[in-house]
């Protein structure tokens, strides 16, 4: 069975994507004219119904005033590219985090207006959604972003209406360790496809309360030098780590993903740390469309 593959520049054995997701201050509100609370909650606390959870928002609001400076500083203290999936409105409510996004040069990516569920919309609806996206973080970063993240699902419009809307790759996939070309949505306009990872994302923290953070370093470690072997056998991949500014970012846990770093940095030249448009960017220039 052939494997689909790419080589990396300068001789790269694994493309390493960090990507930090931005949802502080769009998840679900009543205050933000939502039927009820966001149901996503470290604390285990969901009541049905038009009840606000201020205990809630304020786990939340942790990530942008405790947890946005550690990941930052760290990530600069590095030098490490990254790449931001935002929530629109989140930039906006917190733009004091935008700036350092652009501070850092690193790359927003669309990860809807809000942190909401698209695929109950509609085709005007969503575009709308979209396009609203797209013009905020414009605003709030000085560039439109070109790659975009559902909230888990998606519609059977949301690639094609992302491929008229001027993006020029999607990460609502999980199906390999590499990307490849979508040519068959809209033909004769492709759209890379730039996998994402969930196994190495720390949401495992909230989903999984008995799941530690020695337990995810040593996974991350394992997943990385299996992708290191085979990129080293002929076969380069890349590899995700998903990051939430309001749950790495914790004192408990943050250590975890500087142990990682530190970790890829021994293997010096032989890890490409970059953003996923820059792997994107790099598929078309090896592939041409």
């Amino acid at each position: 069975m052939q494997e689909e593959r790419i080589d990396w520049p300068n001789g790269a054995k694994l493309a390493l994507s960090l990507v930090v997701n931005v949802e502080e201050g769009s998840e679900q509100s009543v205050a933000r004219g939502d039927k009820g609370m966001e149901p996503v909650d470290e604390l285990g606390v969901f009541v049905k119904g038009a009840i606000r959870n201020y205990a809630n928002e304020s786990n939340y609001l942790y990530g942008i005033k405790a947890g946005a400076p550690r990941v930052v500083r760290l990530l600069k203290d590095r030098g490490l590219a990254a790449s931001w999936t935002v929530a629109a409105q989140s930039l906006e409510n917190h733009p004091e985090l935008a700036r350092a996004i652009v501070d850092l040069g690193h790359e927003p990516v669309s990860h809807g207006y809000r942190w909401i569920h698209q695929f109950r919309m509609d085709e005007e609806a969503e575009r709308a959604f979209i396009r609203q996206a797209v013009q905020s973080i414009e605003k709030t970063c000085g560039v439109r972003p070109y790659g975009w993240l559902s909230r888990y699902l998606l519609t059977d419009n949301t690639r094609r209406l992302l491929v008229e809307e001027g993006f020029s790759y999607h990460m609502d996939d999980f199906s390999g360790d590499v990307p490849f070309w979508d040519r068959d949505t809209v033909p004769g306009r492709p759209i890379a496809i730039v996998p994402y990872q969930v196994d190495t994302n720390d949401m495992k923290f909230w989903t999984d309360p008995a799941y530690s953070p020695d337990d995810w370093l040593t996974y991350a470690k394992r997943n990385f030098d299996q992708l290191m072997k085979e990129g080293e056998a002929g076969n380069p991949k890349m590899m995700s780590v998903g990051l939430h500014l309001r749950i790495i970012g914790r004192p408990g846990r943050i250590w975890a993903l500087e142990a990682f770093l530190d970790y890829v940095a021994q293997h010096g030249d032989s890890v490409w740390v970059t953003t996923r448009k820059a792997i994107a960017d790099h598929l078309a220039a090896v592939d041409l469309a």
